[in-house]
């Protein structure tokens, strides 16, 4: 008899990613992933804890490729980055991109990420006493306008353009908040 192939976590949300690319999030199902990995899903109970899990995992999975992206400055500039870098992610895999809009980063690793956005805000001479709202509007800016752009929703509009007009309007909104 063969030997089952070897699943780990990363195997799992990688495959889950690729099934929610190809059909949409709601194609995600443990009994979809078992089959890509050709496992039973009951294999993967030992590495995830349900759907719920795979999904937060690929928040995960998106915000680290985002980040990788981006660049690991900590700089008040690489806001642009960031943009740039959510539109890219998003053209990617435009199904799943929208999971970051709708659920919090709720795994050790997404929230590192969302740490990392709040250092850059930090080194941009936020106050700590705003660091967190300002994520929340600035985060959810970004992958609204990325988001709207893989879904075609500002196909008639220059993206490059958009890109630019966002980039200025998250740096002068940020500047009204760093310390003097």
């Amino acid at each position: 008899m063969p030997r089952p192939p070897s699943i780990d976590r990363d195997a799992i949300l990688r495959a889950a990613l690729d099934i929610a690319d190809r059909g949409g999030v709601a194609a995600v199902t443990m009994q979809a992933v078992a089959e890509a990995l050709t496992v039973t899903p009951m294999a993967l109970y030992r590495h995830v804890d349900g759907k719920e899990a795979m999904l937060d995992g690929i928040v995960e999975l998106l915000l680290d490729e985002l980040m990788a992206e981006a660049g690991g400055s900590s700089s008040p500039t690489v806001l642009g980055q960031v943009l740039a870098a959510a539109r890219h992610v998003a053209g990617r895999h435009p199904e799943a991109f929208l999971l970051l809009l709708g659920r919090p980063a709720a795994t050790d690793a997404a929230r590192l990420v969302r740490g990392r956005f709040h250092d850059i805000l930090e080194a941009a001479g936020v106050p700590g006493e705003r660091v967190a709202v300002l994520e929340r509007i600035l985060s959810t800016t970004i992958l609204g306008m990325a988001a709207g752009h893989a879904t075609a929703r500002f196909a008639a509009h220059d993206q490059d353009d958009d890109l630019a007009v966002t980039l200025a309007f998250l740096e002068a909104g940020l500047e009204r908040f760093r310390t003097p």
